[in-house]
């Protein structure tokens, strides 16, 4: 009987047991399935903004990509097209600078899309890629190059699959609806959805150079960088910063832009993308990087003041130099086309065929509301240049809007800014079309921005100055010393306080930046 009532007692207990084993693995269980995010299958991964980002009703997305791409006029002078840098806000903000890119990959075949994107939403270091799969969007599934993706992984510990990092994730998902409506071949490519983290430079090189062994040979390979460009509130601010960012893509500077975006000098929140992005395109010998449109959401919706918030946005394409090109520093031709040593980088019939293009475009935005629908040949036109144009009534400045760096060919870039210039200068009321009559134009042509180590480099009346300390910064045309008589203690001091919002004396400073640029100018009134 004690034996009997032994051996009840220990098959209790170890009933006991087993039932709070039972209760634990159950508990570990669900914790794990609360832990995987929404969305997040090992076969597929449902969109997370589809119906907030981007609409989710098929046809209705399918229509707005498609009038996005017929609307996109990019001006590109060929190559081999390896890479988009493109941005990834709601398509209602970025969607139509977005798809300057890719309507130039419309109707082009390729095996497989690389896609990397920054991490907004979860914080970690490192990278992390999705393996397997396939990802879903309205517009249907696009499957996961896992033969690819295996070549990338268990090959460095900074570099893994993390799921938490999709989770949320918008930037890398905004890119497929494009993506399927534009590659040619029915969805049949196939994807490599990566998302970096915080990294350091080495771990950028590391991923590019894991990307070439991948690669290898292949020409069947699309790079899309997905990317915004500022954030802040100060509209001004944004073209200033975004145009120094500009300079560094356009270099094709992976290791500035690495420090630049640590240094808080420059933003693009897939900074670390677009440096990986860089360091492999040069790598597999793609040397040429075109801005095709840079906008902002203050240009987008109108609001362009300070106190609202306001995002760049950016189009880039990197490919091969065309045939026949050869970069300024391997001899000939300069950026603008002209051989070294020209004193003018425009002849007097383009200088007089850009005023005209700035009075036409000024006078039709005052007629219509729009903008003038305009197409020119002249290689010189068509190049990408810095400018800015100047309005006067009766000797008095009127309005002055400009691009410190070409995001687009400069015929457009004058264009733009002779619009601005006369509506949206918010120093002075919009002008008038009856006032155009007495408006005189001036347009000063642009050279690349070029930092100094002190004020002792600057030239008065020859160099145009910009001024960065921090996000603080402004900009003096070279004109501004010959008007104003001003010394250059004088000069610098007005550009510190009034332009830039410094101390007089923060030209001084060493940790104040201080890039010059010179400026072709010429003004209605020498024609």
């Amino acid at each position: 009987m004690a034996c009997g009532n032994k051996r009840k007692m220990q098959n209790a207990k170890c009933k006991t047991k087993n039932t709070k084993i039972l209760i634990l693995s159950f508990s570990f269980a669900l914790c794990v399935l609360l832990f995987i995010p929404s969305g997040f299958s090992q076969d597929i991964k449902l969109p997370n903004v589809a119906g907030t980002f981007y609409p989710d009703n098929p046809g209705e997305l399918s229509s707005m990509i498609d009038a996005f791409i017929d609307k996109a006029n990019p001006v590109y002078t060929g190559g081999d097209i390896f890479a988009l840098i493109s941005p990834h806000a709601g398509y209602g903000f970025s969607g139509q600078t977005a798809a300057f890119g890719y309507k130039l990959i419309k109707g082009k075949k390729y095996h497989t899309v690389i896609i990397i994107a920054p991490s907004h939403y979860y914080g970690f270091s490192g990278v992390s890629i999705y393996p397997e799969g396939v990802f879903r969007t309205p517009l249907g599934d696009l499957e996961i190059d896992k033969e690819f993706t295996q070549k990338l992984l268990n090959k460095d510990m900074d570099i893994i699959f993390d799921p938490l990092a999709f989770a949320k994730e918008h930037s890398l998902e905004v890119q497929l609806p494009f993506l399927q409506k534009t590659i040619d071949g029915k969805n049949d490519f196939k994807i490599v959805p990566i998302v970096m983290g915080d990294v350091t430079l080495k771990v950028c090189q590391k991923l590019a150079d894991l990307l070439k062994e991948a690669i290898e040979e292949r020409r069947d390979i699309l790079l899309i960088v997905s990317s915004d460009m500022y954030h802040g509130y100060d509209y001004e601010e944004a073209d200033i910063i975004d145009n120094l960012t500009l300079g560094y893509l356009k270099n094709m500077d992976a290791e500035g832009l690495y420090y630049g975006l640590r240094e808080g000098k420059v933003q693009l929140c897939g900074g670390f993308p677009a440096v990986t992005a860089i360091i492999l395109a040069k790598q597999l010998g793609h040397n040429k990087l075109t801005i095709l449109k840079h906008t902002n959401s203050g240009e987008v919706t109108g609001k362009k003041i300070k106190g609202i918030w306001t995002v760049g946005y950016a189009s880039c394409v990197i490919d091969n130099l065309p045939l026949g090109y050869q970069a300024e520093e391997e001899g000939a031709l300069s950026l603008t086309g002209k051989a070294k040593g020209d004193d003018k980088m425009l002849s007097k019939e383009q200088r007089k065929r850009l005023l005209e293009i700035a009075r036409a475009s000024i006078e039709t935005y005052l007629k219509t509301g729009s903008k003038m629908e305009i197409a020119e040949t002249d290689p010189v036109l068509t190049k990408e240049m810095g400018a800015f144009v100047t309005l006067h009534e009766h000797g008095e400045l009127r309005g002055c809007i400009g691009n410190l760096i070409g995001s687009q060919p400069l015929y457009l870039t004058i264009r733009d800014m002779a619009v601005e210039a006369a509506v949206g200068d918010p120093r002075f009321s919009p002008v008038k079309l009856s006032e155009l009559k007495d408006i005189e134009i001036e347009i000063s042509v642009l050279s690349p921005l070029e930092r100094v180590k002190s004020s002792g480099d600057i030239q008065m009346g020859i160099h145009g100055v910009l001024i960065r300390r921090g996000f603080r910064s402004g900009v003096f045309l070279p004109q501004v010393a010959t008007e104003t008589g001003w010394s250059k203690e004088e000069f610098l001091s007005n550009l510190c306080m009034h332009k830039a919002g410094l101390s007089k004396d923060a030209w001084k400073d060493p940790d104040t930046e201080i890039y010059i640029f010179t400026a072709e100018v010429f003004s209605e009134k020498d024609y």
